[in-house]
């Protein structure tokens, strides 16, 4: 919080990504880190009461914890549509974004459904594409983002505070989760806020 200054509210793909870097870097996190394997089998031992993780590497590590922390849309949905295999054109999956991104510049495009990531890619596509065309099953209910610059370094804005008040922000952050609890999920509190 300290060394970080974002350039906007929501920041875009590419600044989350340095982001990231400078965490690894700052904390020398990549020593630990395993790169370009993906994890096959987690298994418990009721015995020794510990964790094995393989992976399609071939390498196993044994432990006490496992924090799968993957995120609920870690694989990507690939509906089997009729006729997909056959398909002509470019096909994308927004999970699987080329990183040099895509021209849209008139070309026809479709998009496949409006969950989060939808809402935010059909307005850029549409600006470039030549024909856009949405299929939408349910209608989702969004509300703008309202994504702005932040303020430069030093200024009393909500970056500002972070640095000058991290256990407020901190406070602020639990008693949010207080006033959104999810339907039959827990109910985070936090003392003093």
């Amino acid at each position: 919080m300290q060394e970080w200054n974002w350039s906007e509210r929501y920041p875009e793909q590419d600044e989350i990504l340095r982001y990231l870097e400078h965490c690894a870097e700052r904390f020398d996190l990549k020593p630990d880190i395993q790169f370009g394997k993906r994890v096959v089998e987690v298994i418990f031992d009721d015995n020794s009461e510990l964790w094995t993780v393989r992976t399609d590497k071939g390498d196993s590590a044994t432990t006490r914890f496992v924090i799968t922390a993957v995120g609920a849309l870690s694989t990507a949905n690939m509906p089997p549509f009729k006729g997909l295999g056959s398909f002509k054109g470019k096909c994308y999956h927004t999970s699987q974004w080329p990183h040099d991104g895509v021209d849209f510049t008139a070309k026809r495009v479709g998009v496949i459904g409006t969950g989060a990531t939808a809402v935010q890619a059909i307005p850029e596509i549409a600006q470039q594409a030549k024909h856009l065309t949405v299929f939408q099953r349910t209608p989702a209910f969004c509300v703008p983002a309202r994504n702005a610059p932040r303020r430069p370094r030093g200024h009393q804005g909500a970056q500002g505070r972070l640095r000058w008040d991290p256990p407020a922000h901190q406070r602020f952050v639990l008693w949010v989760r207080t006033q959104l609890p999810a339907k039959g999920g827990p109910r985070y509190h936090s003392r003093g806020a």
